[in-house]
């Protein structure tokens, strides 16, 4: 039986290693094109009571915060963020290009 769509997200989420970031859009690529970001979008504001799921690493297309406001806090992403190592400003990640991490669906 296939996991549901949400767990397939997470599943991908989980392996972003720390210092790096990925976007919804990838993760949707990644999951098949049928997938949109949006629905990636939805599985990770779900994802907010599940400690281990690192929600924080997951960005859109440029390197913007757009789920901060999911966060516990006015600034809790960008601090996960930048205790990893990742600098941001003004809700936006800095060397965005060198933090990107780009999912691997084979390696689920």
């Amino acid at each position: 039986m296939e996991a549901n769509f949400f767990d397939r997200v997470y599943q991908i989420v989980k392996q972003i290693p720390p210092g790096k970031v990925t976007s919804y859009g990838a993760i949707a690529k990644a999951l098949g094109a049928a997938r949109s970001a949006r629905m990636v979008g939805w599985a990770m504001n779900a994802a907010h009571n599940l400690e281990d799921v690192p929600a924080h690493r997951v960005v859109n297309r440029k390197g913007l915060l757009t789920g901060k406001h999911h966060f516990d806090g006015t600034n809790l992403m960008q601090q996960l963020l930048e205790s990893e190592g990742i600098t941001v400003v003004d809700n936006q990640i800095v060397d965005f290009e060198k933090h990107f991490w780009q999912p691997d669906i084979s390696e689920l």
